[in-house]
């Protein structure tokens, strides 16, 4: 791709605002763990909840959303958009209280919950499994996602490529460690309205052009199975929509929300949304940012990602099955004018950016708060920090080298985090969970990962193959990792009731039993807040596709949505003011 004087304006015109504002928070940062990590807590709720939507704008999310809808159509997207279920669940029960936790990590609160030396040991691990191993992975995937993409752009090869993307990651870092999360957060949001505006004008470009034709040209030259939003469940030959059964479909839909860690979308919260959510100003700042995210990454994102897919099937057909995705990079190198090149290059670097702020901001916290767990001598905590911050940096370079596939790493993060989600949940209500128990759900994904993944298909062809595909392998390692943390709960003695006592009374201030008479409400808030997100994302594409009855009938159920959500949560008591 030709980038001409003015796409290099923009480019560099991004660069400095995103420094600038990284500059602005180093003066706004207090030298403090709660300072360097938490942004003082101090966060409004706008900011922090464009901070979690941003992160999860990663450079690979409209390639993977391009490759879900040129191969299942529309539906196939139910593969991410079944995680709003436990992304609302954890806006409406959890929001609250992980803000009344107090804690700098999610790692941190095991020793809240937890009694004894296997809680700390807990913390320890999780911290550096977390936030440095995980993180690197999850680091090389996104750092893969940029390297596709300036391959394509570019014409970059091997060291070149590598070279490039390590730039990128130490300009990240460099921010990241100047300002901390005051300056991830403002970045981030700065960011997404690039990201998010680039992806519109790619999308209005590509879908008007002569070789598509408009809303009509395109809905006539594609499949009507392709424009399907709700998946054509019973039919597995792939013909009508998303290619799931229904008992596929169901067992998707109803059990990756609430058993599965995956980052980002971790059941009840945790992980760098957690770290949102204590950077907020009070409890009420917490839930509206953690579901202002919901609405947006839900609602608002989707639509310019898939209308440039569905562009991409009807202009590049001849893509292979493992090259689909790049059709939303072709679709850019090909439709933009001059100007608009440099937009939608910043809006990838953005999404690129503010995910990996936020990963090695996030990781550092985890060293910092529960592995070294300094003393008060705050300027070494905040140099040891920066240091940090730029060590995981070259740990995930390394393991970038030596990553190959995308794919692999995603299914790897979700097979070895199956059937840790109810846990997750369940630690906050019902305290037969203990510190053995967390242990018993984290350890035992890896084994029956191996088991199916390595021993049974060597030593059972046939039936190991079986097992040993998705999702097949995902369902047996939820129902094995379950019973297994369930059983060692009932097993092993609980932590003394004094220490959790004081954890009710941390958490549940006006009493565990007040709180359980808000439950019917925020069960209503949470099937509110759904339909509200629902109704909201079919409705903008019904309009899109100028299916005016369809869009009428999803606005009275938007109403009906927002009316239920309002009065429940009113009832429930998130909308009041609480200072923590």
């Amino acid at each position: 791709m030709v980038l001409t004087g003015f796409d290099f304006f923009i480019i560099i015109l991004f660069i400095i605002i995103t420094i600038a504002l990284g500059w602005y928070a180093k003066s706004n940062t207090n030298n403090s763990i709660e300072g360097f990590f938490l942004g003082g807590k101090n966060l409004p709720w706008y900011i922090a909840g464009l901070s979690m939507v941003a992160t999860t704008f990663a450079a690979d999310t409209p390639l993977a959303v391009t490759e879900l809808v040129a191969k299942n159509g529309i539906s196939g997207n139910w593969i991410w958009w079944n995680m709003l279920l436990g992304g609302m669940f954890t806006a409406i029960f959890y929001a609250q209280l992980w803000r009344r936790s107090g804690v700098v990590t999610d790692a941190e609160f095991i020793t809240l919950r937890y009694a004894g030396k296997q809680a700390n040991w807990l913390k320890k691990f999780k911290a550096i499994y977390l936030g440095v191993g995980m993180n690197a992975i999850i680091l090389a995937w996104v750092n893969l996602a940029l390297m596709a993409i300036l391959e394509v752009f570019f014409d970059l090869k091997g060291i070149e490529l590598f070279g490039f993307t390590a730039l990128a990651m130490l300009l990240v870092a460099g921010y990241s460690a100047l300002s901390g999360l005051m300056g991830v957060a403002l970045t981030d949001a700065f960011q997404f309205f690039v990201a998010l505006i680039g992806c519109i004008v790619l999308a209005i470009l590509v879908v008007n052009s002569d070789q598509i034709g408009g809303i009509a040209g395109l809905k006539n030259a594609l499949p009507k199975h392709s424009l399907y939003i709700l998946p054509s469940v019973g039919d597995s030959t792939g013909s009508n929509g998303l290619s799931l059964g229904l008992a596929s479909f169901i067992a998707i839909a109803g059990m990756v929300w609430w058993s599965s860690w995956y980052p980002g979308a971790e059941p009840g919260g945790g992980g760098y949304i957690a770290q949102r959510m204590f950077s907020t100003k009070n409890e009420k700042h917490s839930f509206m940012a953690t579901f202002f995210f919901q609405f947006a990454h839900y609602g608002i994102r989707p639509w310019p990602w898939i209308i440039v897919a569905l562009c991409s099937v009807v202009l590049y057909p001849d893509l292979g099955v493992d090259d689909k995705k790049l059709g939303f990079v072709m679709a850019m190198k090909e439709f933009l004018p001059s100007g608009m090149r440099g937009l939608l290059l910043v809006a990838f670097l953005g999404a690129y950016m503010s995910t990996v702020s936020t990963h090695l901001n996030w990781g550092a916290s985890y060293v910092i708060n529960d592995v070294w767990n300094p003393s008060k001598k705050t300027s070494n905590i905040i140099r040891f920090s920066r240091w940090v911050t730029f060590g995981i940096m070259i740990l995930a370079l390394g393991v970038t080298s030596q990553v190959k596939s995308i794919s692999g790493v995603w299914e790897f993060i979700m097979e070895c985090g199956a059937g840790l989600g109810l846990l997750l949940m369940a630690r906050w209500f019902w305290f037969r969970v203990n510190a053995w128990a967390e242990i018993a759900a984290t350890i035992t994904p890896f084994i029956v990962y191996g088991l199916l993944k390595f021993v049974f298909v060597h030593d059972y062809p046939v039936l190991g193959e079986s097992l040993s595909s998705n999702p097949t392998s995902f369902f047996i390692t939820v129902g094995v990792t379950t019973c297994c943390w369930i059983i060692v709960s009932l097993l092993t003695k609980p932590d003394p009731q004094a220490h959790i006592q004081n954890f009710k009374n941390k958490i549940y201030p006006q009493g565990f039993e007040q709180f359980k008479k808000t439950i019917p409400h925020l069960f209503l808030a949470w099937l509110g807040g759904i339909l509200t997100v629902y109704s909201f994302l079919f409705m903008v594409g019904k309009i899109i596709f100028q299916e005016w009855a369809e869009s009428g009938l999803l606005l009275i159920s938007l109403i009906f949505g927002v009316f239920l959500f309002y009065i429940s949560a009113v009832n429930g008591g998130l909308l009041h003011s609480k200072e923590s």
